[in-house]
C-alpha cells in the first residue's frame, strides 16, 4: 500500500509541475510584448534561486566541484535551451512550443548514441524518426503564407532544443562521473543568473506593476515545479511517470483557449499526438 501511495504521490507531483511550467509559458507570453526575453530568463533564474538554494543547503549541497568546464557547458546550453523557449512563446501559440520541446528526448536519444556510444534499440530509433515526422506535420512545410508558422520563432524553439539536450547530455556525464545533482543545479542558477543579467544590461526594460508581478511569478511558479518535478522523479521510476509530463500540452491548450482564444489547428495536434506516442515509445523503450 505504501508503494501505491508513494507512486500516486509521484505521479501528482509531475502533473502539478507540467500544470505549472504550462502556467510559467503564459506568463512568459504575457511579459513578452513589454520585456525582453533575456530579461525574463533572467527573472526566471534569478528569482527561482529563492525557491531552490534553501532545499538544496538542507539537503547538504556544496558547490565544491572538479568540474567547471562541464558547468559551465552546461550552463550556456542551458540558457540557450530557455531562451529558445521563451522567444517561441512570445511568437507562437504556447501549444505549439510546448509540444515541440518534447522533442528534446528525440534529439537526447541520437546524442546518446552518438557522443556516449549508447546502444539504440529498433524501437527507440523507429520513435526518432516518427518524432522527427511529427515536428514536420506540426511546421507543415509544404504550406505558404500565414498558414505557414514564422521561421525565426521556429529555429529559436528548435535550436533551444538542441541546446536543452546538450544541458541534459552534460549533466549525465557530470552525474557520472560522481556529480551531485544539487550542486549541479546550484552552479546552474549562479551562472545562468549572471550571464542573463550580463546580457540584459544593453536591453533592459525596468518592469511595473502587473508585469513585475508576472514576471516574479515565473521565477516563484517554475522553481517549485522544479522541485515538484524533482521529487516525483525520485520516488518513483521515470518510465511510470514521464508519460504524465505531457499533460502540459492539455494544460497549455486550456489556457491559451482561455486566456487568448487560441484553439490549436488540425495539423497541430496531430504533429503533437505523433510527438506524444514516440516521446512515449522513447521511454519505455530504456
Amino acid at each position: 500500500m505504501t508503494s501505491l501511495r508513494s507512486k500516486g504521490f509521484a505521479i501528482g507531483c509531475v502533473c502539478l509541475a507540467s500544470a505549472m511550467f504550462a502556467m510559467t509559458s503564459a506568463l512568459v507570453k504575457f511579459v513578452s510584448d513589454d520585456i525582453p526575453t533575456v530579461e525574463v530568463v533572467l527573472f526566471r533564474c534569478a528569482v527561482a534561486i529563492l525557491v531552490t538554494w534553501p532545499v538544496m543547503w538542507r539537503s547538504g549541497a556544496s558547490l565544491r566541484t572538479k568540474y567547471p568546464w562541464g558547468h559551465a557547458l552546461r550552463t550556456l546550453m542551458g540558457l540557450a535551451g530557455m531562451f529558445g523557449s521563451f522567444y517561441g512563446y512570445a511568437h507562437l501559440p504556447i501549444v505549439t512550443v510546448t509540444a515541440m520541446n518534447f522533442v528534446m528526448p528525440l534529439v537526447l536519444t541520437l546524442l546518446s548514441a552518438l557522443v556516449l556510444r549508447e546502444r539504440v534499440t529498433p524501437p527507440r530509433i523507429m520513435a526518432v524518426v516518427a518524432g522527427f515526422l511529427g515536428v514536420l506535420v506540426m511546421l507543415r512545410p509544404w504550406q505558404s503564407g500565414g498558414d505557414q508558422l514564422p521561421t525565426g520563432p521556429v529555429l529559436a524553439v528548435l535550436s533551444g532544443v538542441v541546446g536543452w539536450a546538450v544541458a541534459m547530455l552534460t549533466i549525465r556525464r557530470m552525474g557520472a562521473l560522481g556529480e551531485a545533482s544539487s550542486t549541479i543545479v546550484m552552479w546552474y542558477t549562479l551562472g545562468a543568473s549572471f550571464v542573463a543579467a550580463v546580457l540584459s544590461v544593453p536591453v533592459w526594460v525596468t518592469p511595473h506593476g502587473w508585469a513585475l508581478v508576472a514576471l516574479i511569478g515565473i521565477g516563484l511558479i517554475s522553481g517549485l515545479a522544479q522541485i515538484f518535478m524533482t521529487e516525483g522523479y525520485r520516488l518513483a521510476e521515470s518510465s511510470l511517470v514521464a508519460p504524465f509530463e505531457y499533460g502540459a500540452i492539455f494544460y497549455s491548450t486550456a489556457l491559451s483557449v482561455a486566456i487568448w482564444g487560441q484553439w490549436p489547428d488540425l495539423w497541430s495536434l496531430a504533429g503533437a499526438v505523433i510527438l506524444i506516442g514516440s516521446g512515449m515509445v522513447v521511454w519505455r523503450s530504456r
